[in-house]
């Protein structure tokens, strides 16, 4: 029996093929496509200057944007709203960028999870070589400025100092072998969030995601990234203090065993931009 369809119903029945394919892939370009739906998580406190040139370059593609609003007193919110109608914004209760993210975690109903700052210092395009990443197999993507492809224009030497002391901490004491430890751009997949419990309520916080996938042993992959200058506004980061804060829960995971034994986590970088 011929497979060959009529010409009279070939037309509806490539239509409604094309239709399932649409509602469960989602477009990346004209050579790529995805299934699992990304959300995109931006914890933000007074960045309404900053928000249009983050939302620009957030991919077309990706499921939802969760903005996580510390209690703004400019029109943050608004704006927002303006940029993307269907935004999920979630009103901080507490304090702090690690509160703001466990917050915004809990709101996301996609299967994947992406971190990106309001600041403007992280460039959206990016978003593919994360979810690539994770589509080919890692648990946790993690970005780094100092892989090969990637790169920084904000970090003062003092800070970059103190990453790097504060890295080879993490990789000595963990089994890790990590470029990079203070960058808030990273990806993951939602169930992780079950093998890595967090806590803690500062900037930290990606510190102590970093060290909890290695205890957990997730698979880790380094996605190089280039680290913009902020483009409005001032940060409220504080190197020596923030410092102290990271080193301190570098030594206290010394201490707590999660996940098992210990697992090195082992990063497969790609190249800027590149899809597997």
């Amino acid at each position: 029996m011929s497979s060959v369809l009529p010409s009279s119903i070939r037309p509806a029945v490539e239509e409604t093929r094309a239709a399932r394919i649409k509602s469960e892939y989602r477009p990346i370009s004209s050579h790529l496509a995805i299934a699992p739906p990304v959300s995109v998580v931006i914890p933000a406190m007074n960045e309404a200057e900053n928000l249009p040139y983050v939302f620009k370059t957030l991919p077309d593609w990706i499921h939802e944007v969760v903005l996580v609003d510390g209690n703004s007193t400019d029109d943050t919110v608004r704006v927002a709203r303006e940029l993307r109608p269907d935004v999920v914004v979630v009103k901080q209760v507490g304090k702090g960028k690690g509160d703001a993210l466990i917050s915004g975690f809990a709101a996301c109903t996609g299967e994947i999870i992406v971190m990106v700052d309001a600041d403007g210092s992280a460039d959206g395009e990016e978003i593919v070589s994360y979810v690539s990443a994770l589509v080919g197999g890692a648990d946790f993507a993690k970005g780094s400025r100092f892989a090969n492809g990637g790169g920084t224009d904000d970090m003062t030497p003092v800070r970059k100092l103190g990453n790097w002391a504060l890295c080879t901490v993490v990789n000595r004491k963990f089994g890790a072998r990590y470029t990079d430890l203070c960058y808030g751009y990273n990806a993951f997949w939602k169930h992780c969030l079950d093998r890595i419990a967090l806590d803690c309520t500062g900037f930290e916080i990606e510190t102590l995601m970093n060290i909890r996938v290695v205890k957990a042993g997730l698979r880790v992959q380094e996605v190089p990234s280039h680290e913009y200058n902020r483009i409005h506004g001032v940060s409220n980061l504080r190197a020596v203090r923030d410092g102290l804060r990271v080193l301190r829960v570098i030594l206290r995971e010394k201490g707590v065993r999660r996940g098992g034994r210990r697992t090195a986590a082992v990063p497969a970088v790609i190249g800027r931009g590149q899809v597997l």
